[in-house]
């Protein structure tokens, strides 16, 4: 009785001081939270806008203040990302803005794709065009922010720093060798010579179709980036290629002034003396007064209430039947269907960022996208891919608009079924069972296809891919061989889909603004974003639930969380697939 007493005692006490334990740790982040929100910003003049190019470039910015403040709580530090939507707004605030003079550029360490820096360039570029000052400063940059920095009015940098040049490259991993040691074979039926997503399940390298296609995308993706780079420094292609073979980036950082990619060398306190140059009338004993990026993006909203809505819905992310992250199919269309019936929004932009995912998922937004097209004018503008399943959701719209190094096309799909007997046989394990008919037990994971259930399989694909090219032909209101010739399961990037007709225009989400509010002949107009944003208390419950698990693992495997996610959601694939390889790697 004693023992029992005891150890009851001891629960007792262990639950309480448990208890006491979420509490503070609960007031510590709604302590964190509270003090980390600020008022709406009022600007004083000849203030600079300062842009801290670091974490991960997102296409739209999100609401999340309990990361950051569990992370603190916790004393650890959390995932910083910059939304797309608000860089790109607050650019154009600060253009408008009389207060602000110029804009500083700070760091070089911001990850994102190539198709949405050119956006931010193209915005920046824009903004110089008010008679505004734009300098840049880091002690190293990333090949993709120098790309960023490279319109900037004097780029600058640490005198011990590193500029990164060098060229693109791609990697793909595969896994068959590992699975062949675990006795798993991956039984593949597809659609499209090029369509390589399954390759890293079935081979060690790649294939000559995938090699050719990729080496045609990359190289017009640094054709983009040379082309333009050479335009805003005034030096030629040549010779920034032949820097680029330098390897700049170990080089003697006096390169990188001598060659003429950057305009100085300097350290922080330097580089401050030299942004205040730019600031015309302030006086020699007064600091220069940044905005900060969180604080722009609190500027208090001018524009004036219309009856006319511009709808911009986001679909970011891998297409999913099932909840998770990404696109998941059933709340694109609830989203999709409001918009439709909505009788104030005019026009529709549909936002994609996407590598695809689930053919069935990818139809059904497809359909719902076909009816909205029937009642309003639908503009599809891509961001960083729009690819295999995420071109079958654009397939449909009035027009596409897509920047040049948007990675797109890939109209191809796959199925894959796993033939797990060699790890039964070196496990142990055996089946036996009975059926009912011929074919009861068909398409198992515990031994290969006969040939009549490949047969079976591969019919199956086919239809899906003549449903796609049937899909595309009819949106862009071409003959199925047409896009059969450009199919394949290969991939484009923007510039080359604009020539074989897969894409219209060239430009970012703003062009494809205009060219829905031209299409449905609107004067006035308010841009409305789908589907809302979750309000912080919603995101502060649902982080109690099902996603508190993601965010510690988040914090603790860093970058390689998106591997372990490509792993974790294999088991969530389902039916046959459109989607690019799983982790195309551009650097």
């Amino acid at each position: 009785m004693k023992q029992f007493l005891k150890f009851t005692l001891a629960t007792i006490v262990g639950i309480i001081i448990t208890t006491l334990l979420g509490i503070l740790i609960l007031f510590g982040i709604v302590g964190a939270v509270a003090g980390s929100k600020e008022s709406v910003t009022e600007l004083k003049p000849n203030s600079v806008y300062e842009i801290k190019l670091e974490g991960n470039l997102i296409d739209r910015s999100e609401d999340d203040p309990f990361s950051a403040a569990l992370a603190e709580a916790m004393g650890t530090t959390s995932e910083k990302t910059m939304g797309l939507d608000d860089l790109l707004s607050n650019i154009e605030k600060a253009k408008n803005d009389a207060n602000i003079v110029g804009i500083y550029l700070n760091g070089g360490s911001l990850s994102g794709g190539f198709a949405s820096f050119k956006e931010i360039r193209n915005a920046l570029l824009d903004f110089k065009k008010a008679g505004k000052f734009i300098v840049a400063y880091a002690d190293n940059y990333s090949q993709k922010d120098y790309y960023l920095v490279s319109v900037a009015n004097k780029i600058l940098i640490n005198p011990q720093g590193m500029l990164e040049l060098k060229g693109l490259s791609a990697q793909t991993m595969f896994f068959k060798n590992t699975l062949d040691k675990l006795g798993i074979e991956m039984q593949i039926v597809k659609v499209g010579t090029y369509k390589s997503a399954v390759e890293p399940l079935i081979t060690t390298k790649m294939s000559d179709a995938n090699r050719e296609q990729v080496t045609v995308y990359m190289g017009s993706i640094w054709k983009t980036f040379l082309t333009e780079v050479s335009a805003a420094r005034k030096i030629s292609v040549e010779k920034l290629n032949a820097y680029a073979d330098e390897m700049l980036m170990f080089q003697p950082t006096e390169k990188a002034k001598q060659y003429g990619l950057v305009d100085g060398l300097a350290y922080t306190n330097e580089a401050d003396s030299i942004l205040k140059t730019f600031v015309k009338g302030l006086e020699k004993d007064k600091d220069v007064t940044f905005v900060k990026h969180s604080a722009m993006t609190k500027l208090p909203d001018t524009s004036k209430y219309d009856k006319n809505k511009v709808a911009v819905i986001y679909a970011v992310g891998e297409i999913t039947d099932a909840d998770g992250e990404g696109i998941v199919a059933r709340d694109l269309v609830k989203t999709i269907n409001e918009v439709a019936k909505d009788s104030a929004v005019k026009a529709v932009v549909l936002r994609v960022s996407s590598p695809g995912g689930s053919a069935y998922a990818s139809e059904q937004i497809w359909h719902a996208l076909n009816i909205l097209k029937a009642k309003k004018t639908l503009i599809v503008s891509m961001g960083d891919y729009a690819a295999s399943g995420g071109y079958y959701i654009s397939c449909m719209a009035d027009n596409i608009v897509a920047q040049p190094n948007t990675i797109t096309g890939s109209i191809g799909i796959f199925g894959v079924i796993p033939n797990i007997s060699g790890l039964n046989e070196k496990l142990g394990l055996t089946y036996d069972g009975v059926k009912t008919n011929k074919m009861s037990d068909a398409i198992t994971v515990n031994r290969k296809f006969t040939p009549e259930e490949h047969d079976l399989m591969q019919n199956y694909v086919n239809r899906g891919y003549e449903l796609f090219v049937k899909r595309c032909a009819d949106g862009r209101k071409m003959k199925t061989e047409q896009i059969k010739a450009i199919a394949e399961g290969r991939v484009w990037t923007g510039e080359d889909a604009i020539k074989n007709g897969l894409v219209d225009k060239i430009g970012g989400l703003n062009d494809a603004i205009a060219l829905a509010v031209a299409k449905a002949k609107l004067k006035t107009y308010n841009v409305s974003e789908y589907p809302k944003k979750e309000t912080f208390e919603s995101k502060f419950m649902k982080s109690f639930g099902d996603d508190v698990e993601a965010r510690f693992l988040k914090a603790q495997l860093g970058e390689q969380y998106k591997l372990f996610k490509q792993v974790r959601n294999l088991d969530k694939i389902n039916g046959i697939q459109a989607r690019l390889p799983y982790d195309l790697n551009i650097q």
